[in-house]
Order: structure tokens, then sequence, then C-alpha cells
């Protein structure tokens, strides 16, 4: 039996309706929005595990016969994730995985397949609410309902849901994903909109939040699921007090950060870990398993009450202050440009790669022909950034999502092409990781970019806040370290210039947190940007006036469109022959913009000359130095330029009457000739004008006989 639910949204109708397809799924739900339509589904393993922890997977894509295309590619199928699969699939984990309860380790497995797309509205956030709704309408043990939007700000206005022609025209895109408490999850990339305009668009997109969420708990009512009970963890509470008494004060000292640095503090952790365990006969799984979860809580009791009643951090650090900051530019001899960012424990290489529009990347995306992007931001982890040993491997969907991020972030500040139309790759490296090493990105891509020459519009940095709430009691913590991310409330990464934030990202672990609260944490990220653009400022104030002299050359040329098929020429002929030539790159823009790039002056030059005499045009009036390619009985045709000549009438070769046109003039003659009219495609030319015009000025130049 199918039940089916709408809600409107922006202007237009939101259906979910369950029953209909996949039904063996153990949750389904055909999402539809305008013509976009998508299918999430919830599944879980019959099996119980042993793991602590929630072995959840989450998968979203987009198939391209949805929008009636066939993939590019040799296979003509789908292949590996997208990098946008990959972000949206975060998107729909990130906010539901906090919501199942302690103790459920099932695998359990999210699917969300775009099925249908009318390139107008965006099938991401319709994910993330048809997954929502597969989850809680099923016997699944998820019992929030929880539901998202985007908004977008256009002509000052709040919208829901803006179509994918108004995203790129809005001021501000942010996905907010919310149950009816409280904001869960935020996602937004912004042109420097000011902390309250944020809090506006939260509270805006919460309402819209609760409509969707009124719609999926009507399907619920309809569908009167059997939820599964999940007891909580086994917890022996005699166990924990003994543990607290014999290692409490040690466990407390071990987690000084203040006193003992970040690896110190790790071991004398493990050593007290592996104390324990000595303790316990290895045959006594079960009491080795209550015995490690009783040391975490109280790893986390700690932790908690020092912030909350003691308001201490484990590194000793007031709540709104920012680790000591080192920034260092043009590390790197041979780059186009590089940055060294180190906050605290966090260290970021940033180095900037300019290449020209042939090193763009192509997008096959599902709303839109193959684009390209001239901008991209790669994120890389290594295992010794935090002391471990592992394969390297391609980036996993941690690293696609914090190089996203920072890349967002930085986007909007980036010149236009007709200021600087170099493509663009930046990588940032991280060395050395405890607390967010996605913003540390972000300053050092900002420092990387000037230090190469890129003429930002601004600079931007990037902070990472924590909030720890509990019972009433609440502490904002300002540039946050490994311990107060994983035991904190809440993560809330802001990114931004002077005048306001480019880039944003929240995640919330737990109900309770108001508006109020994240209008404070966004003044305290404010007071703590500011802070590191000054000490950037110090390194770099703004982009150098000269790029790298290992970064290709640009010059810039304007041919008349109706040029573009000479240059290009048969085939592509007449460009390669230059390229190969002069071993410049030369980019043809449909508007008649030629880009020469070159890593030799010279060379860039001679590509650019040779250019100019393909595509130069004739001036009425201009006089050229040409070439008598042809004689005719009445006149000559001259070449004034490569592929273009003009005629040069008997009567015009010369100031007197002559009878033959050979008596004056030969092929391959250079001859001076001034252009006197052009008629659609045929040029005449005078030299009889040019011999005029020398005599004149002999005559005006010779002076007058003096008389006695």
């Amino acid at each position: 039996m199918s039940h089916k639910v709408s809600v409107e949204v922006g202007g237009r109708p939101l259906t979910f309706e369950m029953g209909k397809v996949a039904r063996q799924a153990h949750g389904a739900v055909w999402a539809q929005y305008g013509d976009t339509v998508v299918l999430s589904t919830a599944c879980m393993d019959s099996r119980e595990t042993d793991k602590d922890f929630l072995p959840l997977t989450v998968d979203y894509r987009e198939y391209t016969y949805s929008a009636g295309k066939i993939p590019g590619g040799f296979f003509k199928r789908e292949g590996r994730p997208s990098e946008r699969e990959i972000l949206t699939s975060r998107q729909i984990d990130r906010p539901l995985r906090p919501l199942f309860p302690e103790g459920w380790n099932r695998e359990t497995q999210v699917i969300a397949m775009v099925l249908s797309a009318d390139s107008e509205n965006d099938p991401d956030v319709i994910a993330i609410c048809g997954a929502a709704a597969a989850t809680y309408c099923s016997e699944l043990p998820f019992e929030t309902p929880i539901a998202a939007v985007r908004v977008g700000l256009l002509n000052g206005q709040l919208v829901a849901n803006p179509t994918v022609a108004d995203q790129k025209l809005s001021l501000m895109n942010i996905t907010v994903v919310a149950s009816e408490q409280a904001i869960v999850m935020v996602e937004a990339g912004s042109l420097e909109v000011s902390e309250e305009t944020v809090v506006d668009a939260l509270e805006f997109a919460h309402k819209e939040v609760r409509k969707i969420i009124a719609a999926i708990k009507e399907l619920y009512a309809m569908v009167k699921p059997v939820k599964l009970k999940v007891p909580p963890p086994e917890f022996d509470e005699a166990l924990a007090k003994q543990l607290e008494g014999e290692f409490g004060a040690r466990l407390h000292d071990a987690l000084d950060t203040a006193k003992h640095p970040k690896r110190e503090s790790y071991q004398l952790v493990s050593d007290i870990n592996k104390e324990i365990k000595a303790k316990i006969p290895e045959t006594d799984t079960n009491k080795r398993k209550l015995a490690a979860r009783a040391f975490e809580r109280m790893r986390e009791k700690i932790f908690r009450d020092d912030i909350l009643h003691k308001k201490r951090r484990p590194d000793a650090r007031a709540f709104d202050q920012v680790r000591e900051i080192h920034c260092e530019v043009g590390i790197l001899p041979r780059v186009h440009g590089s940055a060294l960012f180190t906050r605290g424990e966090t260290q970021a290489l940033g180095t900037v790669t300019l290449g020209t529009k042939q090193d763009q990347q192509r997008q096959d995306l599902l709303f839109e022909a193959d684009t390209f992007k001239k901008f991209m931001l790669h994120y890389n982890f290594p295992p010794f950034s935090v002391g471990e040993v592992k394969f390297l491997r391609g980036p996993g969907r941690r690293e696609v999502g914090h190089g996203a991020l920072a890349e967002r972030s930085i986007a909007s500040l980036l010149p236009g092409d007709d200021i600087f139309p170099y493509t663009i790759r930046i990588v940032s490296d991280i060395l050395e990781s405890n607390g967010s090493s996605s913003m540390a990105t972000v300053c050092t891509a900002s420092l990387a970019l000037m230090e190469a020459g890129v003429p930002m519009k601004s600079a931007c940095a990037g902070i990472a806040m924590g909030l720890v709430v509990e019972n009433g009691q609440y502490a904002i913590l300002t540039d946050i370290a490994g311990a107060e991310d994983h035991y904190g409330d809440m993560d809330f990464k802001v990114a931004g210039t002077r005048k306001g934030i480019t880039g944003l990202q929240m995640d919330i672990k737990v109900s309770g947190v108001t508006i109020a609260m994240m209008r404070e944490a966004l003044a305290q990220a404010q007071k703590a940007r500011l802070h590191i653009l000054d000490i950037m400022d110090q390194t770099v104030k703004e982009p150098k006036a000269a790029i790298s002299p290992y970064a290709p050359r640009l010059f810039m040329l304007q041919i008349p469109v109706d040029k573009i098929r000479d240059l290009i020429g048969p085939g592509g002929k007449k460009i390669r022959s230059i390229t190969e030539t002069t071993g410049a790159k030369i980019d043809v823009m449909d508007d008649g913009k030629v880009h020469v790039f070159s890593q030799d002056g010279k060379a860039g030059e001679a590509a650019l000359q040779m250019i100019k005499d393909i595509t130069a045009t004739a001036e009425i009036g201009k006089t050229y130095l040409g070439k008598v390619v042809r004689i005719a009985e009445f006149g000559a045709f001259v070449e004034i330029f490569p592929g273009t000549d003009g005629l040069l009438h008997i009567s015009e070769i010369s100031e007197q009457r002559i009878a033959k046109v050979r008596d004056e003039l030969k092929e391959d003659d250079q001859v001076l000739v001034k252009v006197l009219a052009i008629e659609g495609n045929k040029i005449r030319l005078s030299r009889k004008a040019i011999l005029r015009e020398q005599r004149d000025k002999m005559k005006t130049e010779t002076p007058l006989p003096t008389q006695e």
C-alpha cells in the first residue's frame, strides 16, 4: 500500500511517497520536487556485531540518465563517485550519524539515487530529506525526524531552495539540516556576508525545515513502523568508580596538554590504559570491554568537568584564545607560490600552481553541458601528521570534504578571467595536526595565493570553534584542539575576510544548542578571525606585483570574431604550427579574446606577433608595407599581411598616367600602400596617395632660398 504526503517549500510542492517502490528495503522514500526525483533507502543487517561504533555507510549517486545524458568516457556507465556525490554523501551522513542510539552496531546503509533531474531543483537537499524520511519511517532505531533546506540571498531577500540558476546569483548558499528542536548541521558558502545575516538565514531555514518535518511525521503516522529497541551498552558503574579512584588523578594529569605536549600526553594516556588492561585476565573479554568503556567515559568526564565547572581547557588557554601562530611565505624556491602556516600543533604547507586554460578540470555535471573548473584546492592528510603509520592511498571522503570547504571559502575572493585568466591549483599538505587543519588550509592558501601574485580581493582566514553544553551550562571555545573536537558538542568552522563570512561548516552532536549560542559563537569566531588576519598581514599584506619567474607568462590579445577561424586554420593546423614553433600555449575564446602563455617572454612575443599577422584587419587610411602577389591588366594585388590582399588599381600606382602595370611593378616587389576603402571583402589600395604625401612633405621640409 502506497502512502503519500506533500508540503510546499520555496513556492513548490515537495512530495514524499512510501510503499510504491523498493518495498524490500527497510525504508524507501520516493521524493519529488518539481521534476527532480530522488529515491532514498535505508537498510540494516540482520546480524548483531561486536563493534563499539556505528558501522554506517551512506552513498549518494547521480545517474546521468536522470538528466537525459549518456556518461562520457570509454565505458559509458557511471564509475567511481564524483566529488559532488562524495560531498552530498557526507552531507547526508553527518546529521544522521549522531542521532542513532548508542549501542546500535549493526551494519547500516543509506542510499540516495537521483532518478530524474529537471536542471532547476537541486537534488542534494531532496536527497537529505528523503534519506532522513526513509530512515525515520522504517523499523531502524532512528527516532528523531530531521530535514534539510537550502537558503539563498537574492536581492536582499532570503529564499528557500533557490533554483540552480538562482544559486549562481545568490550572495549566500547555506544548507541547513535540523530537527524540530535544533539545528544539527550547516554547510555554507557566501560572498562576505555578515554574521547577523547568517544567523537570520539559520532562523529562516529552521522555520522551513519544521514544515518538512511535519510532513515526514504525517508519513510516519501512515506507515506506523515498528521500531527496533536498542538496549544501552552494558556499563559497570562499580568498575568505573574503582578505576576513577585508582587512576583518575593520573589520567587528569596525563590529559593536561599545558604540562605535556600532545605526543607525550597520548603516550601517558596509553600507558594508563595498558596498565588497566594488564590487571584484567585476557580470557575475561567482557570485563576488558567494560573497562575500556569506563576508561573512555572517565576521559570525557574529566574534560567536560574541567570546561564547565573549573573553566579550564586541557591546554590552560582562555576560552577565546587562539594558539600561537607563525606564518612564512616563499619557502619553496621553484613553485609559483608557497606558504607555511603553523597554529599550535597544526601545520599546513600551501602551494600554488598557475596554469593555462588547457589545465582546467573538465566537469561532467548533471545540470549543465561540459563545464570547466579553473580553481582547484586539494587537501592531503599524510599519516605522519599525527605520528601514525598507514598506507598512502587516494583522498578519502574526509580529505575531499576538507578541501571543498577551504576551496569554497577562497573561491569568491579570486579575480575574474578578465583580470587574471590563469588556471589556479592549490595543494594543502598537512604536516602536523592537532585542531582544525581545514581552517589552517584556508589560511595557508590565502598566504600562498598572495605570494604567487594572484590579485585576490582580500586575505582570508579560518577558525574552528567548539561548544560544550550540559544542564543549562555552556562554554564556547575558540581554536579547538583534538580532544575538544572529540568530546565537545559542536564543531563550528568559520572562514572569511575582514568584511564577512565566505565559508561555514557546522556539526552539532546534541540538542539544546540555541540560536543565541550560535550568535555568540559567530561573534567570538569573528574576533579570532580578525586576530589571525592581523598576524597574516604582518607576513604578506597584499598580492605580489609580479608572478613567479617560473610561472607561465601571459600575453592577451583581442581579435575579430570572424578571424578566429583564420587563426585556428583547417583542422587546427595554423594554431598548432604557432605552438610547435614557439612552444607557447594558446587559448582562444569565443568572443575573440586570445591568451598566450609561455615560459619564455621572447617566445610569447613571437607567438603574439604571428597571431597578429594572421588575424590583422585592414583599416581605412592606414599605411601598410605590402608585397605584390599578382599582376593583372587593370592593376596589382598586394598582400598587406598574411592571407589578406587588396587591389592596387592601375590608376592608383603612380602620380603620372602609366600604360602598363609591369612598367612600375613586378611580382614580389615590396610597396607602401594606403587603404582607400573596404567594400565587403574587397580592399582598395593606393600607392599614388603615399607618393603625393611624400612629395608634399619634402616641399614643406625644403627651406626657401634667401634673397640678397
